[in-house]
């Protein structure tokens, strides 16, 4: 629906909680994770570094640690910018395989831990992974696939509850063995480290497969804030000098990432508290429990706090309202969102709880980091997908020229500066989304929107049907292909439906065979190809699909046609 009233992005994923990046120019900056994080681990070797539960790690152990896994990683016989998937759930060790694949010159690689057998394979396939980090619950499910993984050098097994299979390494073993090559520069690769290294972040694709964004380390960290901090008005660091320098005696902020590691939202906003020599505090649990998540904010003093929109709060909310007192949260600075919609009623409701806590609303996407951003605070609370934008961000006509703010004109939502070099093996999406205006490189990811005359973004929707699902990303066409292979499917299309707490849902438009459809055959059907999920939420029976010649969809007419049917 146009206005301000609903996100409808697929991929809108970091906080904004840095530092505003402007255009390269002739910036030239040679920014290394590995670098960075060792410096930290020098400077305050006892300050906490990661903590899950009753398990702590300091910079020393965490650094220590990712010591160990580099150097067997490099003994497996992996090569430079060879790539390194975590299949985790999160917790300590998620980071750890990061910090390790940069020390040694790896690509790490995200692995979204709700996939399924197919999807799986897909993604180590196409991402060329040598090296995987799984966690021991996910073994059944590699099992299925393994043999198709030929380029697959070493496995390695963090035991969550499930055996270490006899094909692959103890995590916890290898990562207990101090190496013998490091000493204080820390485990490297002969090839050595630098800023064109990369990091990729897979995120769904048109198709509904995955796709690859490639980061460069140093453009990553300088569109994370370089050290610094736009919103505690701290400039980015010109050097690990002076950025370490900033640490002081004592710990750093603490950050709690309730969303995944293996998005974005997580991951980057992690990344930010490390290279403020912060600590990471993970849940325990593999369901999200506002309880425990409380409890995790007074135990370990959390300052800030990641969410992924109305899906989080909500839950979060009713458990405040349920238990009024029980939790102080008076360390909490603030708590930022993106992903989903985080609408204004649950912002001030949010704050009658917490007056003191900042709440950050960011809208960007895997592609484009900081494309705009709204923060509420007690009696000012930003409007519903309402978002000032960043400096290097603009709306483009049809025509290549930027839309002017007040003018009725829409266009497609671009950003310049630190960007992506491109989709991995994808020359042909790369150049649709990342493009030359004007002699300015720009990410265009595809977002409609107009400006309105104060510089607010006013959201439209995407150009494709991709459905956002409680920050999840889904493409219809990859469930419909699934749906049309059950015997009793003769077409089908899928739409999002609005829903109160995930902002939608997936709702499958259904032309059988007979004269009903099984509703629950259907969805068990999708959940056995595909991520559960994908799987539809509501299932309809139409009498026709009502294709054009070309076998087009008119999917705003099925969604009209859903939403009524669903009042």
């Amino acid at each position: 629906m146009p206005g301000r009233t609903r996100l409808h992005s697929c991929d809108r994923a970091f906080p904004v909680i840095a530092g505003d990046h402007a255009d390269r120019g002739n910036a030239v900056t040679d920014w290394n994770f590995a670098d960075v994080f060792e410096a930290i681990a020098a400077t305050v070797p006892d300050a906490p570094a990661q903590t899950c539960g009753d398990r702590r790690f300091a910079w020393s152990e965490f650094d220590a640690r990712a010591n160990a896994l580099a150097a067997d990683l490099l003994a497996a016989g992996l090569g430079e910018q060879a790539k390194v998937a975590a299949y985790l759930y999160n917790g300590p060790e998620y980071l750890e395989s990061y910090f390790a694949a940069f020390k040694a010159g790896l690509v790490p690689v995200n692995t979204n831990f709700r996939y399924g057998p197919e999807e799986i394979r897909y993604l180590f396939d196409n991402a060329d992974a040598e090296a995987v980090v799984f966690h021991t619950s996910f073994t059944p499910l590699l099992e299925q696939v393994r043999d198709r993984l030929p380029g697959v050098k070493v496995w390695y097994g963090v035991n969550d509850g499930s055996p270490i299979p006899a094909w692959a390494r103890n995590y916890d073993d290898v990562v207990a063995v101090a190496p013998e090559t490091g000493g204080a520069t820390g485990v490297r690769g002969p090839w050595g480290r630098g800023g064109d290294q990369l990091l990729f972040l897979y995120t769904g694709g048109t198709t509904g497969m995955p796709k690859g964004v490639m980061w460069r380390q140093d453009d990553l960290f300088n569109v994370l804030g370089a050290g610094g901090s736009a919103l505690m008005g701290v400039p980015p660091a010109t050097n690990i000098a002076e950025l370490t320098s900033r640490l002081g005696a004592g710990p750093g902020p603490v950050m709690l990432p309730a969303c995944p590691l293996m998005h974005g939202t997580g991951q980057f906003s992690a990344l930010i508290a490390l290279v403020l020599g912060g600590c990471v505090v993970t849940l325990s649990s593999r369901q999200f429990r506002p309880s425990e998540l409380f409890n995790s904010v007074d135990r370990e003093g959390v300052n800030s706090m990641v969410i992924v929109g109305d899906a989080f709060a909500k839950p979060m909310l009713a458990e405040l309202d349920a238990n009024p007192g029980v939790w102080t949260l008076a360390t909490l600075r603030m708590i930022s969102s993106s992903g989903v919609m985080w609408s204004q009623e649950t912002k001030d409701a949010m704050l009658a709880h917490m007056p003191d806590t900042a709440l950050v609303d960011s809208y960007g996407s895997s592609e484009a980091v900081g494309m705009g951003t709204s923060v509420s605070t007690k009696g000012n609370a930003a409007g519903t997908a309402s978002f000032m934008l960043g400096p290097t961000v603009h709306v483009v006509a049809d025509n290549g020229q930027l839309v002017e703010p007040g003018s009725p004109e829409t266009g497609v939502v671009a950003i310049s500066g630190y960007l992506p070099v491109g989709y991995y093996k994808d020359p042909e999406k790369s150049a649709r989304t990342f493009r030359v205006i004007d002699g300015v490189r720009y990410s265009v990811p595809g977002d409609y929107a107009n400006v309105l005359a104060d510089g607010t973004l006013r959201l439209l929707g995407r150009g494709s049907g991709c459905i956002n699902t409680g920050g999840e990303k889904v493409f219809p066409e990859e469930i419909e292909e699934v749906l049309k292979q059950h015997a009793s499917v003769v077409d089908a299309v899928c739409v999002g439906v609005p829903d109160e707490r995930f902002g939608e849902v997936i709702c499958a438009l259904v032309e059988s065979r007979d004269d009903s459809v099984d509703s629950d055959a259907l969805i068990e059907h999708v959940r056995g190809a595909l991520a559960r999920y994908k799987a539809p939420r509501h299932v309809l029976q139409v009498s026709t699909i009502g294709r054009s010649p070309a076998g087009k969809v008119d999917y705003k007419r099925m969604r009209e046609l859903a939403v009524e049917r669903l009042v």
